[in-house]
């Protein structure tokens, strides 16, 4: 198995490689007094692809706290959408979370909007001013859809907080630009 590995790496190997005869070798002459003049091999130049390996710093997420997840029942808002020509419809939580450090943060969904087969869930998060220390705090909101499989596209009023959680969404800073990103055909279907 071992052989079989090293014939295919060598294979590999020799197969990515770019390779250009730049000279005409000659082979010997050989005279039978065993008298020879010099030969002169081939030449040949070899490209072959060029890697650069070393490190780049990235945030990454990495767990220090463990949050224990309690089940509550709650009031939640619940949408039964009806799209003509469609067919069974699935209920589903639409849920949107932030990650904030430093002061703690409410997030509320505001309104749902539809184009198309597209739902756009604005939310709006806001500071309470509570002081957070060093410690990082998730805060959601869900509403409950029953509708036809939709895509769904998160708009967040507010300012992004500075977590790499928080690239997952589009952030807006006022509800003035909603109308951007929704487009002109796009109806409300829900607001808080």
């Amino acid at each position: 198995m071992k052989k079989i590995v090293h014939i295919g790496i060598a294979m590999l190997l020799i197969a990515s490689c770019n390779i250009k005869k730049e000279e005409e070798g000659e082979l010997p002459e050989v005279d039978v007094d065993v008298e020879a003049e010099a030969g002169n091999l081939p030449e040949y130049e070899v490209n072959w692809a060029d890697v650069d390996v070393g490190t780049t710093t990235r945030t990454v997420e990495i767990p220090k706290v463990v949050v224990v997840m309690e089940e509550e029942e709650v009031e939640v808002p619940y949408l039964d959408v009806n799209m003509p020509n469609e067919g069974e419809k699935t209920e589903r939580t639409v849920m949107i979370e932030a990650e904030v450090t430093d002061t703690s943060h409410d997030l509320e969904i505001e309104e749902i909007w539809a184009a198309n087969n597209t739902l756009y869930v604005i939310s709006r998060l806001e500071a309470t001013g509570d002081n957070l220390g060093d410690k990082k705090m998730r805060v959601s909101d869900q509403v409950t859809l029953n509708a036809p499989d939709l895509n769904v596209k998160h708009l967040i009023i507010g300012e992004r907080p500075d977590r790499v959680f928080n690239n997952q969404h589009t952030y807006i800073s006022t509800e003035d630009n909603v109308r951007d990103h929704v487009g002109d055909g796009a109806k409300k279907i829900y607001s808080s």
